[in-house]
């Protein structure tokens, strides 16, 4: 995986980081988050649990001295769970100096997607924020690219983590 990686990240001088997306899949379904947030890909380790946290915070894990909190994205989004292999992608991203590790399915690529070809999300929730930032278009087809924001929770995990991890 750790070749494979290092090519996913092959990046030209002249690409517009804002442009690029890493993406992954849940289900059958492909998603997208700015590569600018995304800090490194690792394998699953052993997490440790944290008590009185959502279901989707599973917890967290040393990564070279740093505790970062972990997040099934498939639980976050009300996929059944998927039991863990030793091959289970973790994207390491980070937001406002805090590190979050993202369960996902599988790492797939590093889509260059313009501005003009994410069409915003329809606001299907009655004005609520969604975690949807918009549908990218490009050569592959279209990738949901998530707002990390959401995602997380607008910092929902890091006072979690944060509190638990104190005692």
């Amino acid at each position: 995986m750790a070749e494979r990686e290092n090519n996913l990240f092959a990046i030209g001088e002249s690409e517009d980081i804002e442009n690029l997306y890493l993406t992954f899949t849940l289900e059958d379904e492909e998603y997208g988050i700015n590569i600018a947030n995304v800090v490194e890909i690792v394998n699953v380790q052993r997490i440790s649990e944290i008590p009185d946290v959502p279901p989707y915070i599973r917890g967290v894990i040393n990564l070279r001295g740093r505790v970062i909190p972990i997040m099934d994205v498939r639980m976050r989004f009300g996929l059944p769970a998927r039991p863990y292999t030793e091959r289970t992608p973790v994207i390491v991203v980070e937001l406002d100096g805090v590190p979050t590790g993202l369960v996902v399915d599988q790492v797939t690529d590093v889509v260059s997607i313009s501005q003009e070809n994410i069409v915003p999300p329809r606001r299907w929730n009655e004005g609520g924020a969604s975690v949807v930032k918009g549908l990218g278009k490009h050569n592959d087809g279209v990738s949901i690219i998530l707002d990390l924001t959401q995602l997380l929770g607008a910092r929902q995990v890091q006072l979690e983590t944060e509190a638990a991890c104190a005692v």
